[in-house]
């Protein structure tokens, strides 16, 4: 499947309504989206769109629906972005917010915390493995996909036409924005991390996932799908979507 079909297959899928949404913030944006009710761990969902207000969160909803209907309770995020409020420091305030209020609602039917399994895709990737560098994170494991892994070198290589610095905001001190920022710089914090990405992926190079389990191979494992590009894994009914489910579940 080509690049621009793999694309189109997941956004073009129709968006599936959650069972109900809870806020965590009074911007319109600062909103978890609550799917099904299994016994799994709770999935919490940080969609990518290289952190644009032009991509939101419903192209991820058939992803969370499906999920669900595998027996695992789903918080898809909405965070604040570039163009609509976010970036440097709102979207990195929103993320340990969203974990928290999803983490305080999703206690297991016998009243016990859940384990928490961090799932963020292309630029929810990045937001993923930062809050595994995070301490104090309710999240028990991460599972990014395609992410933004190496935010330096995303930047170097000009992704998306200039995204990094959009987010981060040029002029001065942008070099000290760009560190803080970047997972590449930040091992994960007794938080096991799995990267799955495709080797045909044209929107964020693996090469960035291989830069990153480089860095953190104590913490990192790497999981490489040949012939995959980037949307693949998050699509219901593909093979990427199977090997997501299952690393997951945990396997």
């Amino acid at each position: 499947m080509s690049a621009a079909d793999e694309e189109a297959a997941l956004l073009g899928l129709a968006p599936v309504a959650p069972d109900r949404t809870l806020a965590y913030g009074p911007h319109p944006d600062q909103v978890v989206d609550l799917y099904g009710a299994g016994a799994g761990p709770l999935v919490v969902l940080l969609h990518g769109g290289f952190w644009r207000a032009a991509y939101d969160r419903r192209h991820l909803s058939p992803c969370a629906a499906e999920l669900a209907r595998h027996g695992l309770p789903v918080a898809l995020v909405e965070y604040r972005r570039v163009g609509a409020g976010g970036g440097v420091p709102e979207t990195f305030d929103d993320v340990p917010a969203a974990l928290a209020a999803a983490a305080g609602v999703a206690a297991d039917p016998a009243g016990r915390p859940r384990q928490v399994v961090l799932v963020g895709h292309s630029a929810g990737g990045h937001l993923a493995l930062l809050a595994a560098a995070r301490p104090g994170t309710p999240v028990t494991r991460v599972v990014a996909v395609a992410p933004v892994a190496d935010l330096a070198r995303a930047h170097a290589l000009g992704l998306s036409g200039g995204a990094v610095a959009e987010l981060l905001g040029a002029g001065p001190g942008f070099a000290g924005r760009l560190a803080a920022a970047d997972p590449l710089r930040h091992p994960p914090v007794g938080v096991p991390v799995t990267l799955l990405h495709g080797t045909d992926d044209q929107d964020v190079p693996p090469d960035l996932s291989r830069r990153y389990a480089a860095a953190h191979p104590a913490a990192t494992a790497l999981r490489e799908l040949p012939g995959t590009g980037h949307y693949a894994a998050l699509t219901p009914g593909t093979g990427a979507f199977r090997t997501l489910l299952g690393l997951v579940r945990g396997g």
